[in-house]
Parts: structure tokens; sequence; C-alpha cells
């Protein structure tokens, strides 16, 4: 099994290679298997992508905004066209199952391409009237933008990042995920198929010294980074250093709050979709299921069955529901939050064990008497690991859901739609769902509060962190001056 790239990078329009770069294996998380071999950028070619993108960027602020859309547009095409062998690259590189990557992955990077192609040429400034004189402003690019991908959804996240900057007149370089880097270098790729000029969208490999060169490089204006609330405070810290525009959608530890009257087996099943898909490994996920007493029993009877129905294995098997952790080093960290859980004195539903001697697959578990002080219900996990906490009352239940650091997210289910706006109204969190969860069209903002990150990515909101306004007084009549 092969999922070997052409060269490690993609630099200037074309894939270039430096083997004095450290090594890079790309490992299947199914078995173990290693499937590729990159190297990681070095200071030379960290160099050119910046160089590339600050030449290239000027020409392309310049052009029609429509005329850039046309590009984006057509690269939206071009992943639909590929969707096949797209999914296959995705799962490869990540463990996710093939029904996940045909409908999850690509697909949503492709929606927000033609987002923002379409909304590329609506952005305008405005005229402020001031009597004899007035003022007129102009969104412009920012320049130069950096991009740092995570591992969970390492070609989405490409797209979601590289979409809006492009559209919006910027460059951007981007470095994914050292644990899952081959679905950046096809988006470069499709980017040029599509008439995108060189240099626009740079792809560069490397572990975190390579993303620390680019976020500290001085030709950068904007650094967007999706990872960990540990890593977002050194790139924040790092870009305020050269007082850089940033968005961080960092982490998560997010309520999923149900109340007694909701809909059984629609709150399972948002439960199941907030703990399980893409084995658990999604930053707004919600891990702290709060369930109202009344419910708990039937909730707990009927969340069991469900959950012990969820086909693992093989993740090119089209009847795969489920497939492995990223990496040895997740699966190890995951099993310990699970050994944790037990000591604590939770309540093991199901699951709890390795599924399989070959690759990193995890049951999906299941823990129930949870409280708010124990290690699962605190920290993220980052897989199939479901935390249930009881509660009674409605003050107690937003408490208890805003003790936490992170701010990410948080769903509501009840049939009381007041009570469910009630709730979301008091919920410290930045992208909420009610009576649905992790449902992320691109048409709507996306990121987080408190250590959860700053900034928004998709929707109108994105103009906001890819642009800055132009203010420009414009003087009708003689200076009126005391001297």
């Amino acid at each position: 099994m092969k999922a070997q790239p052409t060269a490690s990078h993609f630099i200037d329009g074309a894939y270039i290679d430096d083997p004095a770069g450290a090594m890079i294996e790309v490992i299947y998380p199914a078995t173990g298997e290693v499937i590729a071999r990159l190297h990681e950028a070095t200071p030379a070619l960290i160099d050119r992508a910046l160089a590339s993108a600050a030449r290239a960027q000027a020409d392309w602020a310049a052009m029609r905004p429509v005329d850039r859309a046309r590009i984006l547009r057509r690269a939206s095409d071009l992943i639909r066209e590929r969707a096949e062998e797209l999914a296959q690259l995705e799962t490869l590189d990540t463990g996710k199952p093939i029904q996940e990557t045909r409908v999850a992955d690509w697909p949503s990077g492709a929606d927000a391409l033609e987002y923002f192609a379409g909304l590329a040429p609506t952005v305008t400034g405005e005229t402020i009237p001031l009597g004899r004189d007035f003022v007129y402003t102009i969104r412009e690019p920012l320049g130069v933008c950096v991009g740092i991908g995570a591992w969970n959804y390492p070609s989405q996240i490409a797209c979601w990042k590289s979409a809006p900057a492009l559209a919006l007149g910027n460059a951007m370089v981007f470095k994914p995920s050292e644990v899952t880097p081959l679905g950046a270098l096809k988006l470069a790729e499709i980017y040029i198929a599509a008439g995108l000029p060189p240099g626009l969208f740079n792809v560069v490999q490397g572990r975190g010294a390579v993303g620390g060169a680019l976020v500290t490089d001085a030709r950068v204006a904007k650094v967007s980074l999706t990872g960990s609330v540990p890593t977002g405070r050194r790139v924040y810290a790092a870009a305020a250093e050269g007082m850089r525009h940033v968005t961080m959608e960092l982490g998560g530890k997010s309520p999923l709050v149900i109340f007694d009257d909701a809909s059984l087996e629609d709150a399972v099943g948002a439960a199941l979709m907030a703990n399980f898909y893409s084995a658990g490994q999604v930053c707004s996920n919600g891990t702290r299921v709060f369930v109202q007493k009344g419910l708990k029993d039937a909730f707990l009877a009927r969340l069991k069955t469900r959950t012990e129905a969820i086909t693992l294995g093989d993740p090119q098997d089209d009847a795969t529901q489920m497939g492995p952790l990223v990496s040895d080093v997740q699966l190890t960290k995951v099993m310990g939050y699970i050994d944790t859980a037990r000591a604590e004195g939770a309540r093991l539903v199901t699951g709890g064990a390795r599924a399989q001697a070959s690759g990193y697959f995890v049951q999906p578990t299941v823990f129930a008497d949870v409280t708010d002080h124990m290690t699962i219900a605190r920290e993220e996990v980052f897989g199939p690991v479901m935390a249930v906490l009881d509660f009674e009352t409605e003050d107690e239940v937003i408490a208890r859901a805003n003790a936490t650091e992170f701010g990410l997210a948080a769903g509501v289910f009840t049939a009381d739609l007041a009570r469910a706006h009630r709730v979301i109204g008091r919920l410290q969190a930045g992208t909420c769902w009610i009576n649905a969860y992790n449902l992320t069209p691109v048409e709507a903002p996306f990121g987080g509060v408190k250590a959860s990150g700053v900034g928004r990515e998709n929707g109108h909101a994105a103009v906001q962190h890819y642009t800055q306004v132009k203010s420009v007084y414009v003087g009708m009549g003689p200076v009126d001056a005391p001297y």
C-alpha cells in the first residue's frame, strides 16, 4: 500500500524536495504500515515559499474579485470531479472510514471554495457622509497568510483556511500536520490546475520548528492555526511579537445538554455523532453529555445498544462505521484516559478496550456516573470516549457546563424551544446547536471563546479575519488651519 506523493512540498507552482530535511513517515492507522516518506522543509525551502507568496500576492490582490472567484470555483469543481480519488487518499492519510471521507472531508472543502468564490465579489467598503466632506473605506487583503493545520480534518482545514484567504486577495503558505501531510499537496495541485497563479498557495511540510519559522517571519501578516490549546498559546504569543493577525481554532470540552423532554432517539443519535464520528477526533465534540435524571436510565440503555452496534474495521470497507485513531501516540493517550476514568470511579457502560491487535483501534466507550472533577470531564480526550453526567435543574447544568477553560461548542436537546434558546444564550461557547450537533456548514461562522480560540472561520465573519479596513477622509473644501 503506497500513497507516496511526487515530492514533499509544493512551492511556486511545482513539487519540490530537499532530502536534507528530516524524515517524516506517514503511517496508515489501520495497519501501522508506512505508506509514504516525506522530508521536512529546510530553511531554504521555507524562504522560497514565503518569497514566492509575497511576490505573487500583489498581482493577485490587484485582480478583479470576480476573476479570483472564477479560479476558486473551478478548483471546487475539480475537487468534486476527483471525489473518489481524494476520499481514498484521505482514508489512507487519516484512517477514517471511506463512508466518512466521501461525504465530510473534501466535500466540505469544495463547499468552502464555492462559497467564498461567491462571496468575494460582494465584499465592499462603505461611505460615511460628514456634511461637506466624507469618508470611504476599503477592505484590503492582509498579504501573506500562514495556515497551520491539524491532523483530524487535514484537507478540510486546508480548504477552510485557503478559500477565504485567496478569495479576498491574500497568498497562503500552508503547513499540514506532520501526521497527515498528504491532502494539502493534492489541494495545491488542484489550485494550479484550476488556474491559480504559482506562489499563491504553497505547502511546506514539517514539525513545530517549521511552523515556528513561518509564524515569526517578517513577511507574514496573518497566522491561522487549528490545533490544541497549548500549541495555540505558543503560536499566538509568537505571532503577537510581530503584531500579526491571528485566528486560533483550538480544543474543547463541550457540553451536550439533554433535558428529559427531548426525543430519546434524536438525543442518543446526537450523542453518538458528538463522540464517535471520526473515532472521536473532532475538536467540537460534545464529550460531556449532561442528561437530566428523568431520562438517564432510558438514555443509557438505548445508548449502550446503539453503541455496541457500531461497525469497526477496515476503513476502506464501505460497511465500516468507525476506524482507528490516527496514531500510536493517540492510542496510548486515549487508553490512558480510559484507565484513569476507571480508577477515578466512573462506571463503564460499554467499550473500554483496544478493538483489535493490529492498527490503532479503540472500542467506542461510554462512562456513566461521571462527576465534574473527574479527568475525563475536564480534559480533552480526542478519542471515542463519552462521559455521561447527571443533572437535575436548568441553572445547575448551565453553571456546570460553563465551569471549564474551554468554550468551543455546546448543544441543547429539548422539546421546549423557549428553554433551548434561553440555555444556549447562557452557555459560554462560540458554536452552538439546538436539537442537532456537529453540523458545520461553511455558511455559518465557526470558532470558540475562552481558551478555545479567537476569530472565526467560515461565513461572512471570515471576511473580517482575512482583510483589514482602510479609512480615507476626503476633504471637499479649503483647509481650515489656525496657523
